[in-house]
């Protein structure tokens, strides 16, 4: 008897066959067969909102093999990702080779291991028809947005754009946020800093000023110099005397594993990498890697996921290495469950290492940089998450001084627990709190302290900060919009069509941008709402779980939709939204006259203010710190036809130097050149000028 395994990459083929033997045949389907046309809207919405779908251009060959091969077979198994997505490719794949839909032949991999490739083949199961509904419904629902809608887009604003359900609401809170930036009035206030020390020792703490005559200091109380200066020349002579000690262990918990949106957030800010970098990687540890002795494995469980559960068996994989390699004290009283989200889809486990005993160092040589970091990244976070608590002695002192309360802290580690292993990294800005101290002295109710410092430091408050993509990312977790499979598109999509741009990490409004988004909020309220959006979401999750008719969802989201679109083509007949040009300092060189930036099919470029009596144009370059190790020309941000970011010389051709490393404004103390920031926060600083070989690590937790 012969049996077919349909998956979709070859990556993941190899890995499955060699787990299953001379008696399967593994082969991929390429990802999707069929979908919606290109050319054509592709929805009968008067007959129930019935999808056309066709073959896919560029699948033929793939389509003929897979009928070739089925036809040989007596057993097919559809195995394609176990997610939506996955669902329904395999029930495309189904219809398409004509299999019984009632038949046990669709199998999950949630862990493409041996022990994972046997649990899926040895429980298969129909294809879920309600997985495939919702898939059905969300791609029906972006037909008729991205169709509908941007069509209107091109005749009112400019040909080329598109709206999208999701991409237009990430780019509304991208807009929403630049508005909140412009719109904040910053306000100034003044903390009273004491530099204190005990009477029986020289080392000098800080305290800061918490109350003044029982009412509590906070960022509006203390709002001016004068007061200020006044509180300091209240305090000048008054005795400072210990009100109160308090000592306590306190523990701190490790983080729990990786779900998608985490693992993204994590690997921006520890790795610089972006979303598309962080799943594309992702994909190829799940599918399999060549590893030295082993052959092909997936070294990760699927990436797509929402859900904290861990299984009992990787748990106590996770325990065995750490009582090896830690000892007894480092393993927690019980096993950790970390409680999923309320709205998760919860359908496959956290992110976690497939095989916990395989340390990353183990495997090192088999990965490429991108893997091996990736790959370190989870184990670590998974293996810490099974860690013990870190233990804090922590010390609070109360100090008054004239009726002023001063609170000062301290506090060292008694524990280290999952620390020794894994923190997570904290985007951390402002005022570091002077009243945290890494070590208090002995101190004891009454006792005296000589004064040794007391300042009153000015402050302003500041604006929200842009969003990074990490902090895009949790916030469209947090505010439900999208799915795990759908952040790393959305940011790739808002920044490939020019809403969105970079400016280092943040992200920041184009002109188009909040052109457009001004307009979807005068007209298609709905589209860009968040809570609407969060809805429509929770509705696709009601279909998954058989609870709603993806037909009747669909009907309601277009009966208020079609007049909306309606009053809008009413409301702007005749008109058209002009895209504002944004003035730079750039002189023309033909004319003489001011260069604006302008958005084109292309993206922005830069285009004399004179025209059309002067068609000057240029492309837009980004200068970096610092000059070419080889030249000494400015060093440029350039983009590689992938997209990828890399800085060259910007006198190319004469000079080809080019990096991956990022130029800092800080020069070689050997020689002088400028240097090069290598590997992310937590790499180093390099000389790429050859010959000179300096290198040192970055110790401050970001660029130099």
């Amino acid at each position: 008897m012969s049996n077919l395994v349909i998956v979709e990459s070859p990556a993941k083929a190899k890995t499955i066959q060699k787990y299953l033997g001379k008696d399967f045949d593994v082969i991929a389907s390429m990802g999707h067969i069929r979908d919606l046309p290109k050319s054509k809207f592709g929805v009968d919405i008067e007959n129930h909102f019935e999808p056309k779908y066709v073959d896919m251009k560029g699948k033929e060959d793939v389509i003929k093999q897979l009928k070739s091969h089925a036809a040989k077979c007596d057993k097919i198994y559809l195995a394609t990702d176990p997610d939506r997505e996955g669902e329904a490719i395999s029930w495309h794949i189904a219809q398409m080779l004509h299999l019984d839909m009632q038949d046990n032949n669709r199998v999950a991999f949630n862990e493409i291991t041996k022990s994972g490739v046997q649990a899926g083949m040895a429980n298969p199961h129909r294809i879920d028809i309600n997985l495939v509904n919702a898939q059905q419904a969300r791609r029906v629902l972006d037909r008729i947005v991205g169709y509908q809608l941007s069509p209107f887009l091109w005749r009112k604003v400019r040909r080329g754009l598109s709206a999208g359900r999701v991409q237009s609401v990430a780019v509304r809170l991208v807009v929403d946020r630049e508005n909140e930036i412009r719109a904040f009035q910053p306000q100034e206030y003044w903390t009273i800093d004491a530099k204190l020390s005990a009477a029986t020792s020289r080392k000098v703490f800080s305290a800061k000023l918490a109350a003044v005559d029982g009412k509590k200091v906070d960022k509006t109380e203390i709002s001016s110099k004068e007061q200020a200066d006044a509180i300091v020349a209240r305090l000048q002579e008054a005795p400072f005397v210990v009100k109160s000690v308090k000592k306590r262990v306190t523990k701190k918990h490790p983080s729990a594993p990786f779900i998608t949106s985490t693992l993204q957030q994590e690997a921006s800010y520890r790795l610089s990498f972006q979303s598309k970098r962080t799943m594309k990687v992702a994909q190829e540890l799940y599918e399999g890697v060549e590893i030295q002795g082993m052959g092909a494995v997936g070294l990760i469980t699927y990436m797509r996921t929402d859900s904290l559960r861990i299984s009992d068996e990787a748990k106590k994989a996770a325990a065995d290495y750490i009582l090896s390699a830690y000892g007894e004290s480092y393993l927690p009283p019980t096993p950790r469950v970390y409680k999923t989200k309320k709205n998760a889809q919860d359908a496959h486990e956290a992110i976690r290492p497939s095989m916990p005993e395989l340390t990353p160092e183990q495997v090192k040589s088999s990965l490429t940089t991108d893997q091996y970091k990736l790959y370190r990244l989870i184990w670590e976070r998974f293996i810490a998450s099974q860690m013990a608590d870190a233990l804090m002695d922590t010390v609070s002192v109360d100090i008054d001084a004239d009726n002023c309360l001063f609170k000062a802290s301290g506090s060292t580690m008694k524990f280290d627990g999952f620390t020794v292993l894994y923190e997570e990294t904290r985007d951390n800005k402002g005022d570091k709190d002077k009243s945290e101290n890494k070590n208090l002295p002995e101190l004891h109710e009454g006792d005296a302290l000589k004064l040794r410092a007391l300042d009153g430091n000015q402050h302003f408050t500041q604006p929200p900060t842009r969003y990074s993509e990490a902090s895009l990312i949790k916030a469209m977790e947090e505010y439900g919009i999208g799915r795990p499979s759908t952040y790393a598109p959305t940011i790739t999509t808002i920044t490939a069509r020019n809403y969105v741009e970079r400016e280092g990490k943040q992200l920041k409004p184009t002109v188009l941008g909040e052109v457009v988004t001004q307009l979807m909020k005068e007209l298609f309220k709905n589209i860009v709402d968040v809570k609407f959006t969060a809805k429509m979401e929770s509705d696709l999750d009601d279909v998954e779980r058989g609870e709603k008719n993806w037909v009747q969802s669909l009907e309601q989201f277009y009966g208020d939709f079609s007049q909306t679109l309606k009053t809008a083509e009413e409301k702007m007949e005749g008109k058209r939204v002009k895209i504002p040009d944004e003035e730079t300092d750039e002189v023309c060189e033909v004319c003489g006259k001011k260069m604006v930036i302008k958005i084109g099919r292309f993206g922005r470029f830069l285009a004399c203010s004179g025209f059309p009596e002067c068609t000057n144009t240029r492309k837009i370059v980004q200068e970096m710190p610092g000059c070419c190790p080889l030249c000494g020309g400015k060093m440029v941000l350039k983009k590689s036809k992938r997209g990828r970011s890399f800085y060259g010389c910007s006198n190319f051709p004469e000079c080809n130097f080019m990096t991956w490393n990022i130029p800092v404004a800080e020069q070689c103390p050997q020689c002088g050149s400028t240097l090069f920031q290598k590997g992310g926060k937590s790499g180093k600083l390099i000389c790429e000028k050859p010959g000179c070989g300096f290198e040192k690590n970055l110790t401050g937790g970001g660029q130099a």
